[in-house]
């Protein structure tokens, strides 16, 4: 009985270790002092295309990722349709599994496979304030916000 119980807490504290010493966990204290694990933001939660050309917003939508950091999947919208799979990243790499899940919706003018390519050629990412910037290699891929982007009006519309 004495040689399960110290295993179990033997197994019990080196999980604790490896959840502690994950790379999407960082440091903060709590009101007592006592440090605790915290999921990473730098890429976590829900991000929305900036948009560069106006075929990015052709179908009348913007395109969105939510990053679940936790188990490593992601969902969306491609600007016609709705997405979801899987990812795998580290403090700077950001690769998406090219297994992505798509519903089937015709969305006339607007270049999903281009998007989707955009994604795939994905290889890291990096925070340039509050944009999340998706990268191959040194080159920018995409440019994604926390709200999505809405052109002013101009004036007569």
């Amino acid at each position: 009985m004495q040689i399960l119980w110290s295993g179990g807490l033997a197994c019990m504290l080196l999980a604790g270790s490896l959840l502690w010493n994950s790379p999407q966990f960082t440091e903060q204290k709590n009101n007592n002092n006592l440090i605790l694990p915290v999921a990473d933001t730098a890429l976590n939660g829900e991000w929305f295309l900036q948009p560069v050309l106006a075929s990015d917003t052709a179908a009348g939508r913007f395109p969105s990722i939510k990053f679940n950091v936790a188990n490593g999947t992601f969902s969306g919208n491609t600007g016609c349709n709705r997405m979801n799979g899987t990812f795998k990243r580290t403090d700077t790499s950001l690769t998406i599994n090219e297994n992505i899940r798509l519903t089937k919706m015709i969305c006339t003018g607007y270049n999903e496979m281009a998007f989707l390519k955009t994604l795939l050629n994905t290889n890291s990412y990096k925070r340039d304030g509050d944009i999340l910037v998706l990268m191959f290699d040194r080159t920018e891929l995409s440019r994604w916000t926390r709200k999505p982007y809405r052109a002013p009006m101009s004036k007569g519309t």
